[in-house]
């Protein structure tokens, strides 16, 4: 057995590399927090010969798994550190690359890490793409669920493994077998006063006066319920007992999490007056600094690690005592990861983690009543096979401190629930008519039903972004319908990076013109523009994302376009040195790369002329690079000027006298006596006294 292996994880990988042998597809399906990343290193330090293409949702999670690897191979007392023969992508890099791009790579294995993830339609047609390329290359999956549940329910263990599950295990059976510790589960009431709120507006906008009644009854039930309840400050008092431990506290977006840590001095006091505060997200850049300095951190005062989605996959926290779930979702692979957290593997025993359960998750569709569903499954396993020595936990403690308020939400649901139905008939006869649902945000139905808002709640409600129920039978009823279920923001990236990259592939650059950038039914040009603005002013970072900056700048993205025009310039007066000796470059030249180079060299110099004046100012390493080669800053003319009177003075040394033919040229070509004749021609009328006087002293008469 391998000593960095726990013993469910080395049983996966005996299961994993046989089926690979035999089968050539593996799929490894264990919950958050039992190492099923060390399964694939295994497999990359076994067949050291061997390269590795290993696939990622971001290069964070591969970087924190990597040093959780070293740390185990460390405390095994075995030699080793990163795997050599490992070649590392993420999805969105692989689904750029192109077809040469995936023939360098040559891979022995590939290892699809979160493999869920590859049914996503553009990182899943990049994995397609390189599947395709290598369809003899054994493919290992590690994933935590194999299923897609707000994505028709899709098997991406079918689709990619062709059914083939080396190991399967559930959360409910890794807590049953005393892999991960049962939770100390605590519901509060905490988002029930929003909850109220929201459901107030529902029952003041039902349509049906008999519904509003009814529903006004229930409200003031929970009002009451409330009003009873403990505050979340009194939560945390009695259910953290570890006043020293580590909490992560999960998060909806930036703006939530700057809200939720404004709000420690009020949840926190009672436990510690001083906690310590931390907090990571993907768009800071010290984020893998604070995150280092949370796990670090060895003091007696509460910590707390704020965060958004880093640590849902993939990041393996020591020391954990617990999570607190505030950010709302309805999707049970988030959710599981996130409580999944808390529950490591190799906690010793007695360990609990405390979750702290305040935006009501309990009642998503497949919540932690599914984890107690799946541990009574495996306690029955166990028990008909004669195994019952497996079984460490029966069940875990749930502290429900809402049974009252939530018995009161459902009557509420139940009683709102016609109102969903006729938004739903509204949208069938708009479908009806238009053969779409794509309203505006503020569309109204003929009799006054608020179509477009309703249809934009049910899109955030779906994807975790508000509060709300949206069963499985709806979200089918509305598919039924086309319904759009991507926001607006992201249907139009798709539309215009989908046209970015076939521009790119036109044109090899993504240097659109903004005002005549149309290409296909989009202004990609505009959007480029947009997008330098963006990320220039560091506004709109929800949508400009680093994995959308990423696959931008695979595809030739130029945040800079005045830096990129200058460099391809440069080069081309650099081709043009080497060819000519000098800069000497008429106007109207365009070199054989369509670079127009006489022009950029004239409002070069310019640009050198009238530096103070508002104009772009030539950086000292511009200047410094082109004086190297031979660059004359004057004006056209006077360099001119100053090159015949050096050819007049080497001239006059070698024959002692200026008596030039008129129809004499120099080796360099330079006409010298017509110039000596138009100077004596000028030498009274228009010439500037400095030229004057360097004629005279040269001997013209």
């Amino acid at each position: 057995m391998s000593a960095v292996l726990f013993q469910h994880n080395y049983d996966a990988y005996v299961a994993a590399s046989a089926m690979l042998k035999e089968k050539g597809r593996a799929a490894v399906i264990h919950p958050t927090g039992t190492g099923k990343s060390f399964i694939a290193f295994q497999l990359c330090a076994d067949h050291p010969d061997a390269t590795v293409c290993w696939l990622s949702p971001s290069e964070y999670i591969f970087r924190m798994q990597m040093v959780n690897w070293r740390a185990a191979v460390q405390n095994a007392g075995t030699e080793g550190d990163r795997p050599a023969n490992i070649c590392f992508y993420t999805y969105a890099r692989l689904m750029l690359m192109q077809t040469d791009e995936l023939e360098l790579i040559q891979p022995d294995y590939i290892v699809l890490d979160e493999f869920h993830r590859c049914g996503a339609k553009m990182w899943g047609q990049g994995v397609q793409r390189l599947l395709a390329q290598y369809p003899d290359v054994p493919v290992l999956g590690l994933s935590a669920t194999n299923i897609r549940y707000l994505d028709g329910q899709r098997d991406m263990a079918d689709e990619l493994f062709d059914g083939n599950i080396a190991s399967e295990m559930t959360l409910g059976d890794a807590i049953v077998r005393g892999i991960l510790n049962p939770p100390k589960y605590i519901l509060s009431t905490y988002s029930c006063q929003k909850e109220l709120e929201r459901y107030r507006d529902r029952v003041k906008n039902a349509k049906s006066r008999a519904v509003r009644a009814e529903a006004d009854q229930y409200l003031e039930a929970l009002r009451r319920a409330l009003e009873k309840a403990d505050g979340l400050d009194e939560v945390f008092r009695k259910h953290i007992e570890n006043k020293s431990g580590k909490y992560l506290i999960f998060c909806a977006d930036y703006e939530h999490m700057q809200e939720m840590i404004a709000k420690v001095p009020d949840w926190f006091s009672k436990v510690d007056k001083e906690p310590h505060i931390y907090s990571v997200y993907s768009e800071d850049a010290q984020a893998e600094a604070e995150f280092a300095r949370f796990k670090a951190d060895e003091s007696e005062h509460l910590k707390l690690l704020f965060c958004i989605d880093m640590l849902n996959e993939g990041i393996h926290v020591d020391d954990v005592s617990g999570v607190i779930l505030l950010r709302p979702t309805v999707s049970p692979i988030i959710y599981k990861q996130q409580i999944g957290r808390a529950l490591s593997a190799g906690k010793k025993q007695g360990e609990n983690a405390v979750i702290f359960d305040v935006v009501m998750n309990i009642e998503n569709l497949y919540s932690i009543g599914t984890v107690e569903e799946e541990m009574q499954v495996a306690v029955r396993y166990y028990r008909d096979r004669g195994e019952s020595e497996l079984i460490v936990n029966e069940h875990f403690h749930i502290t429900d401190e809402v049974q009252d308020c939530m018995r009161l939400f459902r009557k509420l649901n139940e009683t709102l629930g016609a109102s969903w139905d006729l938004m739903y008939q509204a949208a069938e006869r708009y479908f009806e008519t238009h053969g779409n649902l794509e309203t505006t945000k503020r569309y109204v139905t003929e009799d006054g039903l608020s179509l477009g808002q309703w249809l934009d709640t049910q899109r955030k409600v779906r994807a975790g972004k508000v509060k709300g129920v949206l069963t499985e039978a709806q979200i089918a009823r509305l598919d039924k319908l086309g319904m759009r279920w991507k926001s607006k923001a992201d249907w139009n990236w798709e539309r215009y990076f989908t046209a970015a990259q076939a521009y790119y592939r036109e044109h090899g650059n993504l240097l659109v013109n903004v005002w005549d950038g149309k290409y296909g039914d989009v202004n990609l040009g505009k959007w480029l523009a947009q997008l330098r603005t963006y990320r220039k002013s560091g506004i709109r970072n929800s949508y400009l994302t680093p994995e959308r900056v990423k696959a931008l700048e695979a595809v030739g993205m130029v945040w800079d376009v005045p830096d990129y025009l200058w460099e391809q310039n440069y080069h081309a007066a650099v081709r043009y040195h080497r060819e000519h000796g000098n800069l000497d470059v008429p106007y109207y030249y365009t070199d054989p790369d369509g670079v127009k180079l006489g022009v950029w060299i004239a409002n070069t110099r310019f640009a050198r002329r009238t530096e103070g004046t508002g104009r772009a100012a030539l950086t000292g390493d511009q200047i410094a690079r082109l004086d190297e080669l031979g660059m004359i800053w004057e004006n056209k003319n006077n360099a001119v000027w100053e090159k015949s009177y050096m050819a007049a003075c080497r001239y006059r040394k070698k024959y002692g006298n200026l008596n030039i033919p008129i129809a004499y040229v120099t080796e360099d070509g330079c006409h010298l006596g017509r110039w000596i004749r138009k100077q004596k021609e000028t030498y009274h009328s228009g010439m500037g006294e400095e030229r004057r006087k360097k004629l005279e002293a040269l001997g013209v008469e």
